[in-house]
């Protein structure tokens, strides 16, 4: 990728600075959207090569990135902000194209510290990873 494209995904991703809900900084440069169903969470981004580890795949820190933001939304947007305590992610399949889904959901609801899972699909449907993670509510 040439020196132009990287300023010019920097600058977009800056954009004005913000940092909410559904865009930040990340979630801009990646090119994540996030909807919400009832009791879900869905992130998606569309795969780009400046995303790719040594291998010619999605990196997973990218992919364990959309997976947290699903569930930390989710979080927020029924109860309120929270923070990662624990993530553990496990990936079954590379990607190196199209568009991946994440949906979040909850396992279990406690007073303060809430168990989310969130599973990251390609765009033929395939499970690509899994992730399980413990939040607290700030």
């Amino acid at each position: 990728m040439d020196e132009a494209k990287v300023r010019e995904l920097v600058v977009a991703a800056i954009g004005d600075g913000s940092h909410e809900f559904g865009s930040f900084f990340l979630s801009r440069f990646f090119g994540i959207t996030v909807f919400y169903e009832t009791d879900a969470c869905i992130v998606s981004l569309d795969v780009r090569p400046y995303m790719f580890n040594p291998q010619g795949s999605l990196h997973g820190g990218v992919l364990a990135t959309a997976l947290d933001i699903s569930m930390g939304h989710l979080l927020k947007h029924q109860l309120g902000a929270g923070a990662t305590l624990e993530i553990k992610v496990q990936y079954f399949a590379p990607v190196r194209s199209g568009l991946v889904t994440c949906r979040a959901s909850f396992l279990k609801k406690g007073r303060k510290t809430f168990f989310l899972q969130s599973s990251a699909q390609n765009g033929s449907g395939e499970t690509i990873a899994h992730a399980t993670s413990t939040w607290k509510q700030l």
